[in-house]
């Protein structure tokens, strides 16, 4: 009888949240717009590829090479390259005009048919990083591709003994959204289901209907479980509609593992993120204080989990200290499941991990809101 009041009480109270969410237009909105329009955003608008860079020669040698050269720089990674002087070189990249500016010195071709060795000068505008980066090393393959087909065709050589052939596994197209739009999903995950929790418990007591469940025959653990199981499934059917409709279906992302298993283990994973944000709700007094702890939580976890960069470029410390962070076990079986299609044999220690972690988290938040309720009691 003690078991089944609880469960009814548990089912009822997260009846009543999904209730109370269904009232609050503004944060149903900021659900929809965090699973449609911020991850269709994270997989189309932010490209990490090269593209339409704006580039500029400068062709002192006016050769026939020069111009292979010139046009072998094609849209859609760089715009049609403008062909300037000198002089113009500087005022031009002072400017933000050009990405890349290419100086081909005189006799260029000339030169290299004398079987010296010229070089070719790259100025790059660095404040564009990400472009800077990517395009300097296509511009360098590009170009070495040119020179090498050229000195084959003019002074054919023995082949070399050995090439070397790469293949792209699990995004061959190095597609930028391939990899955005699924760790944007994985972004969101964590913040909603923080806020959600987190909100609804602040929520309750600012509207004073805390002090309402606790007059009745209702324990804490009652009371937070509910908040744990209704804000997750909220999170929960929102990640499926989106993975489905946003990131299959709109921005053509294929997805290689098993979606069930991959929302099996976001589950375990809003166990944890919901009892951190009860957690911080009954740290914080109010909303604003709440946003507040929110930013020094939240960004740490999406930076240092290895969703935004790998975790083994980070230093050692850095990696150890994350492994009690359950976005961290969260972001590698994510990948494994939806990028390479891996199986729960695969994911299984993540899986894990992320339970025990999220048992932590809940008790910790269980202690500290009963505290924070006999406190209201008393």
């Amino acid at each position: 009888m003690g078991l089944h009041t609880t469960v009814a009480n548990i089912l009822n109270l997260g009846i009543k949240e999904l209730r109370s969410l269904k009232s609050d237009t503004l944060l149903l909105v900021f659900i929809v717009w965090a699973f449609t329009g911020a991850i269709y955003a994270a997989g189309s608008a932010v490209s990490m590829e090269l593209h339409n860079a704006p580039v500029a020669v400068v062709d002192e040698d006016q050769s026939a090479l020069s111009q292979r050269l010139i046009d072998a720089l094609q849209p859609p990674r760089f715009k049609t390259p403008e062909r300037i002087g000198l002089d113009a070189m500087d005022p031009g990249m002072d400017r933000g005009r050009y990405t890349f500016v290419i100086d081909i010195p005189p006799h260029y071709q000339r030169d290299l048919n004398a079987g010296r060795a010229p070089l070719i000068q790259l100025n790059v505008d660095a404040t564009q990083m990400s472009q800077a980066f990517i395009g300097a090393g296509y511009i360098q393959t590009i170009v070495g591709n040119e020179v090498g087909s050229y000195l084959r065709h003019n002074r054919p050589a023995e082949p070399l003994p050995a090439g070397l052939a790469s293949r792209m596994r699990f995004n061959p197209n190095l597609d930028s959204t391939w990899f955005g739009s699924v760790m944007e999903i994985v972004n969101q995950i964590t913040l909603l289901s923080i806020i959600l929790a987190g909100a609804a418990l602040i929520r309750e007591r600012e509207h004073g209907t805390l002090e309402h469940l606790l007059v009745m025959p209702l324990t804490p653990f009652e009371i937070m479980t509910a908040k744990v199981w209704a804000n997750g499934l909220v999170v929960l059917v929102a990640t499926g509609l989106s993975l489905q409709f946003v990131v299959k279906g709109a921005l053509g992302v294929p997805i290689s593992g098993s979606l069930a298993l991959f929302l099996c283990g976001a589950a375990l994973h809003l166990f944890s993120a919901t009892a951190m944000g009860i957690f911080l709700a009954t740290v914080a007094r109010s909303m604003p204080q709440m946003g507040l702890l929110l930013m020094l939580v939240i960004v740490p976890l999406e930076i240092l989990s290895g969703g935004t960069t790998p975790r083994e470029s980070m230093p050692e410390l850095v990696q150890v200290l994350m492994l009690a962070a359950p976005t961290t076990h969260f972001v590698a079986f994510a990948q494994a499941i939806l990028y390479r299609g891996a199986g729960l044999d695969v994911v299984w220690p993540q899986f894990l991990a992320i339970a025990l972690i999220g048992t932590v988290f809940f008790l910790a938040a269980l202690a500290r809101f009963r505290k924070t309720v006999a406190t209201m009691q008393g």
